[in-house]
């Protein structure tokens, strides 16, 4: 694993040296053919494409409609808050920060979405006030990326280890957009544990 790491770090290390040389001068410096195939690899990989510009489109304010359920067929708990979605990283990367509250408290929460065009797959994190860990998810989109389905995993302080989920996203129409995820209950049947109707301002 270190040695594919540090690889991939000469290769960019190539990449970034390589621009810095013909930012500072008129010619292109001497490049093996190697080299010039790992440059354009790293570049095409990190070229925004379609689903970069579809998640663009997404950007803004939403109100938040907010229910969770503890356990299956049990009521729902319901709140609201707000969420905003900015694109960085010149295009290539979703950042998104939800406002809100649970059991009373307080509520923040960070997400970062984007393709990875290496995998052709999207991934996401997601960090918030109620926890000192990462949820890391990957998944797929319709051509269109109206409708997606993701898988994640994070480390559940009462199983005091990983615990999967699988979540699924559908745009209903131009402004609203609903998050469904679903994990396992205490006998590990996958149960809804949350939903999250996004109404775009």
């Amino acid at each position: 694993m270190r040695k594919f790491v540090a690889g991939g770090f000469v290769a960019v290390a190539l990449v970034c040296c390589a621009t810095v040389s013909m930012a500072q001068s008129d010619e292109m410096p001497e490049m093996t053919p190697e080299q010039m195939a790992e440059m354009e690899a790293y570049m095409k990989a990190g070229m925004p494409g379609p689903q970069h510009q579809a998640m663009a489109a997404t950007a803004g304010t939403y109100d938040l409609k907010i229910t969770s359920w503890g356990e299956p067929g049990g009521p729902g708990m319901e709140s609201a808050g707000t969420a905003t979605r900015t694109m960085t990283l010149d295009g290539r990367v979703m950042e998104e920060t939800v406002e809100s509250s649970m059991m009373g408290m307080t509520f923040t929460g960070h997400g970062r979405s984007g393709f990875d065009n290496v995998t052709g797959k999207y991934w996401s994190t997601w960090t918030d006030s109620m926890s000192t860990g990462i949820m890391v998810s990957e998944g797929t989109c319709d051509e269109e990326g109206k409708s997606c389905t993701y898988t994640g995993s994070w480390n559940d302080p009462v199983r005091e280890g990983p615990v999967t989920a699988r979540m699924v996203t559908e745009w209903k129409d131009d402004t609203t957009q609903v998050f469904e995820m679903y994990g396992p209950d205490r006998e590990g049947n996958e149960m809804k544990m949350m939903e999250i109707v996004y109404t775009k301002k």
